[in-house]
């Protein structure tokens, strides 16, 4: 009993240690390869975004990473330059800094904002970008860089951070993704706490099959827009 319990440790030593070293090694080889395919298309969606409205193409902004570790996110950008940021801000402190009462959680309500599509800082370009989830690729720069994965959970801002139980700081334990199981679930029609508990699933029972399959996942989602927020 006692060898088969060793051998099974072993087993699961070694899998840690490959796994991170495999992950890192296919999101370097996939968003390096991405990119160089994509470049011409990147080139014109940054151009028409400058057509669009004045402003730079890329949207950069801080967000949370591993460990805490706070990084630079690159978006393209799909609102006005001068967009008011205090919307989204007030939500998150409506949502991750209050306390939950009887009748209402803050956390059981769906992400996406009441404002949707008819948000006035959301530019025309703006507004395809997102429905098409084409505002997202600068972000293979991240996972080029080491700052991101291709899958795990989305990086969040440091105010939302700041308002993290001890259960949702789990999802600070692994690399952020572009995509992940909360983006193949339903994506913005998930609540908050579903979001959170999704990301805990994966943290929790992540291995090689997993981000595989969510990868796989994520692109008829991505095509049918199905929970686009």
């Amino acid at each position: 009993m006692d060898t088969v319990s060793s051998s099974a440790s072993v087993r699961l030593r070694t899998k840690r240690r490959i796994y991170p070293l495999i992950k890192r090694l296919f999101d370097f080889v996939v968003s390096l390869i991405s990119l160089i395919l994509l470049t011409p298309l990147l080139i014109l969606i940054a151009i028409v975004i400058r057509l669009d409205s004045p402003g730079p193409s890329i949207f950069r902004q801080t967000r949370i990473g591993k460990g805490d570790k706070p990084f630079t996110c690159y978006k393209f950008r799909t609102m006005t330059d001068d967009a008011d940021q205090t919307v989204y801000e007030q939500f998150i402190k409506d949502v991750m800094h209050s306390e939950p009462s009887s009748d209402n959680d803050s956390k059981d309500v769906p992400f996406r904002l009441k404002t949707g599509w008819n948000d006035p800082r959301i530019t025309r370009v703006g507004r395809f970008l997102r429905v098409a989830s084409l505002d997202e690729l600068p972000q293979l720069f991240n996972v080029l860089k080491g700052e991101m994965s291709l899958v795990g959970p989305r990086p969040d801002m440091p105010l939302s951070v700041e308002g993290y139980t001890e259960f949702e700081r789990q999802r600070l334990k692994v690399l952020p993704g572009i995509t992940g199981l909360w983006q193949i679930s339903g994506r913005a029609d998930l609540t908050v706490r579903q979001m959170f508990e999704l990301d805990a699933r994966y943290v929790n029972q992540q291995s090689l099959w997993l981000d595989l399959k969510i990868f796989l996942k994520t692109i008829p989602v991505v095509i049918s827009r199905k929970g686009a927020g």
